[in-house]
């Protein structure tokens, strides 16, 4: 399996990195000869990939990382760099090869020490691979400061050294760094495309890969999430009540607390997942005796991993939270698609009965303020506004239509 097959409804993007792979590749094979380099214009160091949530940046720029690794000997025969079975290809897939560095972060933004360290990597020489290749797949949570320090990397690259940078579109990114890049965008996949996906790599049943496909608008990671995880679909059936529960005040409040609850319950299933063995290793890496007891002077240490947890439960309910927006925009999406007769295809056709009868009970101009108010609410928790407050103002809204 080619190293491109994951990259799914992206024809242009895939045919622009290919060839940038190809040309990567006759560079380094004339270095290796010692011979001089033809002029590899369609390869450059540094590439911010951008793209609505779930179009697959992070996998386009994996997938480019383990191209850039191939060692395929069927390249000396004309092959194509990323035949995703070598040793280059497999290990950067896994996220194994030495040169290949993939950055993400659980917490709300990404500081100038972290980029500092990822900077001093940047400027050493591959060990083994090709290329040193860093991916930075949060590049819209770096800090000005960090963006700042940042720039200095890209604007003066080590040699051998490849930035992937991806972020949700091209303002996420400072200007400065933005302008020193090459920049490729994402589309959303076709339902169509991610529901083979999910029945071809997943081994999903193609029912319900096409329904998980259809509900989350062709996000991939989203879809794969429904299809296989109860708990998602729970949490999303309870997501798309809301709208038949907000008929009086009291309903809108409980209705608002309810989906805060899911979200906060959500973000301690995640942290149960992670912090328990996280600290059970942070202690025993710092020598804590048999009973638990902490040697002195590593205080400061603790404290530092618990902030940590703290700002990556915090940021995981903020993603649940936008993930149930998400959904409820779509419900009213597909109302307002049936209160004007478009025949576009339905999203959440498993709750037909809700949105036949939203439809008929509101008008178009009521549907739109209704979005209008989700997207106020998420615009609200990205300014920090308490999540109950900005839930709560958000179903008085979509009461009120």
């Amino acid at each position: 399996m080619a190293v491109w097959d994951d990259v799914v409804g992206q024809e242009r993007v895939h045919a622009q990195l290919a060839a940038a792979a190809r040309d990567a590749d006759a560079r380094v094979t004339a270095e290796a000869r010692r011979e001089r380099p033809r002029d590899a214009s369609k390869m450059t160091h540094a590439w911010l990939f951008t793209g609505p949530p779930g179009s697959g940046r992070s996998t386009a720029a994996r997938a480019f990382a383990a191209a850039l690794q191939c060692t395929s000997p069927d390249r000396a025969l004309g092959g194509e760099p990323g035949c995703g079975f070598c040793d280059g290809c497999h290990t950067t897939l896994v996220g194994t090869h030495a040169d290949v560095e993939v950055i993400r972060t659980d917490l709300l933004s990404i500081g100038v020490k972290d980029t500092r360290e990822l900077v001093r990597r940047a400027q050493l020489s591959p060990a083994g691979g090709r290329w040193q290749v860093i991916i930075l797949e949060d590049a819209d949570r770096l800090t000005e400061g960090a963006g700042n320090v940042l720039l200095k990397a890209v604007e003066e690259p080590a040699p051998r050294t490849v930035w992937l940078l991806c972020a949700p579109s091209i303002e996420d990114v400072l200007p400065t760094i933005r302008s020193r890049c090459r920049h490729l965008t994402l589309r959303t996949p076709p339902v169509e495309a991610v529901a083979d996906v999910l029945i071809r790599r997943d081994g999903i049943e193609p029912d319900v890969a096409m329904s998980a496909a259809r509900a989350t608008q062709g996000h991939i990671g989203r879809a794969r999430r429904l299809a296989t995880d109860e708990r998602a679909r729970a949490r999303r059936a309870t997501v798309l009540k809301m709208p038949l529960r907000v008929e009086d005040i009291g309903g809108c409040l409980k209705a608002a607390q309810e989906l805060i609850d899911a979200a906060a319950e959500d973000a301690n299933q995640v942290a149960e997942e992670v912090d328990v063995k996280e600290t059970e290793d942070m202690k025993a890496a710092l020598g804590a005796s048999a009973g638990g007891r902490m040697p002195r002077g590593t205080a400061g240490a603790m404290k530092e991993l618990e902030d940590r947890q703290k700002r990556r439960k915090t940021r995981s309910q903020r993603d649940s939270l936008d993930l149930a927006l998400t959904d409820l925009t779509g419900f009213y999406r597909d109302v307002l698609a049936l209160q004007m007769g478009s025949e576009v295809a339905l999203a959440n056709l498993d709750v037909r009965d809700a949105l036949d009868r939203i439809a008929r009970a509101s008008t178009p101009e009521g549907t739109l303020r209704r979005i209008e108010a989700v997207v106020a609410c998420r615009q609200a928790l990205d300014s920090n506004v308490a999540p109950l407050l900005a839930v709560e103002a958000m179903a008085v809204a979509l009461r009120a239509g």
